[in-house]
């Protein structure tokens, strides 16, 4: 099939991004995506997207309750692979923005429900990671061993942590396909009757067989939804009821700190450092005097409720907002108001491989060394704060 490009509008947000993103108006009304990866991580981010989106073969695709973005082709510019990919709209909600009742928060809880309760085999046949329910709980300890070995993991969240790893009945996982800790905004969602519904999802990097709890962990950033979420989740869930499911989740969004810990420490960054103690002593203050972790006596909103409580004032000095990537369908669709640029007609191009190198925006667009260096570890901080 032969198209010809009739206009592109450039959707870099230029601050902190890690993609270059342009929006692509093809002759026969179909909306492409362009993203060039800006940094080696965000390059190696991509390659795991594109081997997660491979997996995702028509027929698991027609398994799915929503779409996913398909890969259309890719291109070499200044050292960086360029993917095409379908365009996928609709809107976003961050994690501390999602109200209470039936609407996103049960939306999003049923399209992570669908996630995981797709065949494991899917990851298997594709080579993709997989995780069993004790190699979870290895990870989860080898990382409590890096926070300590930093010499500035406060000791009450120390044997807090230690206590709920060496809680059998904690770890009775019955691993399923999971996103890898799925940030809420990744989902579009549209409308339907008046109703938000979860139309498609943009980040599969970290698709895999591990813990469910992990793709919970963000409901710490929402504790007014919370206990709808887990509701949701569990009415759509087609396997056992996990009865620590909440409490796994909260350890998996405690353990963001010890990350953001490791990270300062390895990457020899005294802001990080400075900021992730600061974040782990106010953690520690405000579960001081709560029931231990797994002890089946937290209900699931105080269990996370208790975690909505860390300051968010503690993270001024490090900028977390949405910063993993350009490519914000709030952004398409207002390049989809405007008029679009128009190019040069490209009548007779293939659509794979397509060229890129007369598209607007790939000469002007600013290297990647005038972008934040600490991407990396303000993303894990993220998946904690939502948006902080």
């Amino acid at each position: 099939m032969r198209t010809s490009i009739t206009a592109a509008g450039r959707l870099s947000e230029g601050a902190g991004g890690r993609y270059d993103s342009a929006l692509v108006h093809l002759d026969d009304g179909t909306r492409l995506v362009v993203r060039v990866p800006e940094s080696d991580e965000a390059e190696a981010d991509a390659s795991r997207e594109a081997a997660a989106l491979a997996a995702l073969t028509a027929g698991v695709r027609a398994m799915l309750p929503f779409r996913a973005p398909e890969v259309l082709g890719q291109a070499r510019i200044d050292g960086r692979t360029a993917r095409v990919e379908t365009h996928l709209p609709g809107y976003r909600v961050d994690a501390a923005h999602i109200p209470a009742g039936r609407g996103v928060a049960t939306a999003v809880a049923t399209a992570i429900a669908g996630i995981h309760d797709l065949p494991t085999s899917i990851i298997q046949s594709a080579g993709l990671p997989s995780r069993t329910a004790a190699q979870v709980r290895s990870d989860t300890e080898r990382l409590l061993d890096r926070a300590e070995a930093t010499g500035r993991l406060p000791f009450g969240l120390l044997r807090r942590w230690s206590r709920a790893i060496a809680l059998d009945g904690l770890w009775n996982v019955e691993p399923t396909v999971v996103l890898g800790g799925i940030d809420p905004a990744s989902f579009t969602l549209i409308d339907v009757d008046g109703v938000p519904t979860v139309d498609g999802l943009l980040a599969w990097g970290g698709l895999s067989v591990g813990d469910p709890a992990e793709d919970l962990r963000w409901i710490a950033s929402a504790p007014d939804a919370a206990p709808d979420v887990i509701a949701a989740y569990a009415a759509a869930a087609g396997r056992s009821p996990d009865t620590m499911l909440a409490e796994r989740a909260r350890l998996h969004a405690e353990l963001e700190f010890a990350k953001w810990l490791v990270h300062g420490h390895e990457s020899a960054s005294d802001s990080v450092m400075t900021d992730a103690v600061a974040l782990l002593t106010s953690l520690d203050e405000s579960v001081r005097d709560e029931p231990p972790i797994g002890s089946g006596t937290v209900s699931i909103d105080d269990a996370i409720a208790a975690i909505g409580r860390v300051p968010a004032t503690t993270t001024e000095s490090i900028d977390t907002s949405m910063q993993t990537d350009a490519y914000d369908p709030g952004m398409l669709d207002g390049y989809e108001d405007e008029a679009p640029e128009p190019v040069e007609s490209r009548e007779g191009d293939e659509t794979e491989p397509i060229e890129f190198s007369d598209w607007p925006g790939t000469d002007d667009a600013p290297a990647a060394e005038e972008r934040d260096p600490d991407d990396a570890a303000k993303n894990a901080l993220r998946r904690w704060t939502g948006t902080a």
